[in-house]
């Protein structure tokens, strides 16, 4: 009730506080009961378990082997969990705006920072406009117990997205979102409308768009998905077939 009338009064301003609940084997980041920010399986903190956060990582399509990777929004940790485990060649710099999720970093397993992982607490715009030309990937999946922030919705953003990617940079968004076309086209005005590619969710209500720079390699679903590393490839080997299919689908049309 009081923090209900702080947010009435308008006292509340700060970022609001998370929390973790422990239920069937699964450890959540939530802020409200029937909302789930983030997940992860106790005892196996490593494992993407929500299919988008899996399909993101398609993006190593386009830049299998990328020295930094970069990410707008921590919550549970489970993409930056599996990148810094699985891509021990990439420094991982990660930016969250919320402290008070960043302070639950050990409650899911997320390693402390060292010379390939640096999470910062600060503004995603900021932070993304401040590292032009940083990223060969970047995952964009900025979230709060609102959905997606203004702030991260604007074609602004999605402008300095583009430029803090390197030449052959690609970026991935978490569109979950009531109007995701809205997003599509500032990606497709930032990127180009043949550099922009959306796939549906199909156990999910939301979607993953992927923009880059760059042309995209002239090579067949197989080959494309035979240059991730084996040990991403074999993991997620229903991600990358399915994405790799989709890439030469869009880059046919594209040529027509």
């Amino acid at each position: 009730m009081a923090r209900w009338l702080d947010r009435l009064l308008g006292r509340d301003r700060g970022p609001r506080k998370p929390y973790v609940r422990r239920h069937d084997g699964l450890v959540s980041l939530q802020f409200v009961r029937r909302q789930t920010q983030s997940r992860m399986v106790d005892g196996d903190p490593d494992r993407l378990l929500i299919d988008y956060t899996r399909t993101m990582f398609a993006a190593l399509l386009w830049q299998p082997a990328p020295a930094v990777l970069g990410m707008v929004g921590l919550g549970g940790g489970s993409q930056t969990k599996f990148a810094y485990r699985r891509l021990p060649g990439t420094r991982i710099e990660v930016v969250e705006n919320n402290p008070h999720v960043v302070a639950l970093r050990g409650a899911f397993g997320i390693p402390d920072d060292d010379a390939r992982l640096a999470v910062t607490v600060d503004d995603g715009v900021r932070f993304v406009e401040a590292h032009c030309g940083r990223f060969d990937v970047l995952l964009v999946d900025g979230y709060d117990e609102h959905g997606i922030p203004a702030e991260l919705s604007t074609q602004t953003f999605y402008d300095a997205c583009r430029d803090a990617l390197t030449e052959r940079g690609v970026v991935a968004c978490n569109l979950y979102v009531r109007d995701p076309q809205v997003h599509v086209a500032r990606l497709q005005a930032a990127f180009g409308a043949d550099h922009v590619l959306v796939v549906d969710e199909p156990k999910m209500s939301n979607r993953v768009a992927f923009a880059w720079r760059g042309a995209l390699p002239a090579l067949d679903a197989e080959a494309l998905a035979e240059r991730v590393p084996i040990g991403v490839r074999t993991l997620l080997p229903e991600v990358f077939s399915r994405i790799a299919v989709r890439i030469i689908r869009h880059r046919t049309l594209a040529a027509r």
